[in-house]
């Protein structure tokens, strides 16, 4: 690898995450197969990270012949999956929410100024709730009688003793 990349002050023995913007730009347009995995795996673990940065402006400055559509795939790809990731991830957090809270869905979203069908497209991924939202849904969860570990009254039955 060292001798393709030849002109290129950094040690590419290191993590790829250590290696300055001349190294990437150097094996993107005269590295191989090796260099350009080590990369791609950098990408993956962190799609927005400088690692990427570098390959999207070496991509823009040098367009490697041959690399370039396979380094934009990945890019592509790596986001699109960490994205979905994390949408799965912040509606298992709303489930989860609801969940403790002990609380039918709609109430629940009452309680947080939502719509119940608002509160399912947080709950399944499809919208992703404001920052804002998703504290206000944990705090309710965390607030309910049920998150205590007091059992809520049923609403079937009147919450206090009845008339005698």
């Amino acid at each position: 690898m060292t001798a393709q990349l030849r002109n290129v002050d950094a040690d590419l023995h290191a993590p790829v995450e250590q290696w300055p913007f001349e190294a990437v730009l150097a094996a993107l347009e005269r590295g191989g197969v090796r260099s350009w995995a080590r990369i791609a795996r950098a990408i993956r673990t962190d799609p927005w990270g400088p690692v990427a940065r570098k390959v999207e402006q070496a991509l823009r400055i040098a367009q490697p012949y041959g690399v370039q559509p396979l380094m934009e795939s990945i890019l592509t790809s790596a986001r699109t999956d960490r994205e979905r990731a994390e949408r799965e991830q912040v509606a298992s957090r709303v489930r989860d929410a609801v969940e403790r809270s002990g609380m039918p869905q709609s109430r629940f979203a009452a309680h947080v100024g939502t719509s119940a069908s608002r509160l399912s497209t947080y709950a399944t991924g499809r919208v992703v709730p404001s920052a804002a939202m998703l504290i206000r849904i944990e705090g309710t969860a965390a607030r309910t009688p049920t998150a205590a570990g007091t059992a809520l009254p049923d609403s079937s039955r009147p919450a206090g003793p009845g008339p005698a």
